[in-house]
């Protein structure tokens, strides 16, 4: 019977430091962001692979609600957070080629409404 309890003890504590740290992500809001570091060919690059993968670009166009500030990189991260958002929050679908980053301050601005 103790030796029962042990097992049923390690497997708990396991389970539950399993489900912990699923948890912390599932509930920590993150948004996926090019960093600052990338080019201009790269944001263009992300740009137009998630324009092509289904992501609403309408945003980022002229008259859109993130057209301003006008520049590759708020453009660029707003189509790679709505990609990030629409394909399972990985990290993967933040990668971007090693370009994409998180961002846990909600990046939205004005009207511009990033998802999360």
């Amino acid at each position: 019977m103790g030796r029962m309890s042990s097992v049923l003890t390690i497997l708990f504590i396991f389970l539950s430091s399993v489900m912990i740290n699923h948890l912390h992500v599932a509930s920590s809001t993150q948004w996926c962001v090019a960093r600052l570091t990338a080019t201009n060919a790269q944001l263009q690059s992300n740009i137009n692979f998630g324009c092509s993968e289904g992501v609403d670009c309408s945003p980022i166009q002229p008259g859109g609600s993130c057209f301003i500030p006008n520049t590759l990189i708020n453009h660029a991260s707003f189509v790679m957070n709505a990609y990030y958002q629409s394909h399972g929050r990985t990290k993967k679908a933040c990668s971007f080629k090693k370009t994409g980053t998180f961002a846990v301050t909600d990046p939205s601005f004005g009207s511009c409404v990033y998802g999360s």
